[in-house]
């Protein structure tokens, strides 16, 4: 048989079919495997680990067959427990495979202590930010006769009077005093109706 007729017989045409299905059902397989290998379509929710202790997430995550990853300690937050969980990722909710990492980080196990800067005669405006910075707060605000309208006259933390590098702990409220603007003293009121002294006449001149 020539070529040409063996081409165009229905047995080439047999054997390419055959061919064909072979090769699909190879693909099928294939596809198959690569999902069951890769767990395509087997994905877990992350659970929400804020303000669980950090055996607490492993207990957890390994139930759902997750792990995790301690990235570091966070300044105290009082809203949450000493020593657990303040920030994941990812977040609760995500959808992730299984075997994926969880980052955490840890609240620390109380807030730490900062010197208390230099306000004294600072603007209000000057001394909030700096206050803020080193993760204070400013408490209340007491105003006294002073020329230097809102400035910084007095720091003061229960009661107490402050003095520049002194320590308080981090989110203290730090009382402030502040000038009025106004003077400090009154001039006093002069009798206009006073006879001078040096126009009083002696009892024995009279």
């Amino acid at each position: 048989m020539s070529l040409k007729k063996y081409l165009t017989s229905r047995v080439f045409f047999g054997q390419v079919a055959i061919a064909f299905a072979i090769i699909a059902v190879l693909g099928y397989l294939f596809m198959h495997w690569l999902t069951f290998t890769t767990d395509h379509g087997h994905e877990i929710s992350v659970p929400d680990l804020r303000k669980l202790t950090e055996e607490q997430v492993e207990d957890k995550l390994d139930e759902l067959d997750l792990d995790y990853e301690l990235l570091d300690s966070v300044d105290f937050r009082g809203d949450y427990p000493k020593y657990s969980v303040v920030e994941q990722d990812p977040m609760p909710g995500t959808k992730v495979k299984v075997g994926r990492k969880v980052y955490i980080k840890i609240n620390s196990s109380g807030f730490s202590s900062v010197r208390i800067p230099d306000l004294i005669e600072k603007t209000y405006r000057e001394a909030v930010p700096t206050l803020k910075a080193l993760g204070l707060e400013a408490g209340t605000i007491t105003y006294v006769p002073n020329l230097g309208k809102d400035m910084v006259l007095e720091m003061r933390y229960k009661g107490r009077n402050l003095k520049v590098g002194d320590r308080v702990l981090k989110a203290s409220k730090i009382d402030l005093v502040l000038g009025d603007g106004k003077e400090s003293y009154q001039e006093e009121a002069v009798d206009s109706t006073a006879v001078p002294a040096e126009e009083q006449i002696p009892a024995n001149e009279q």
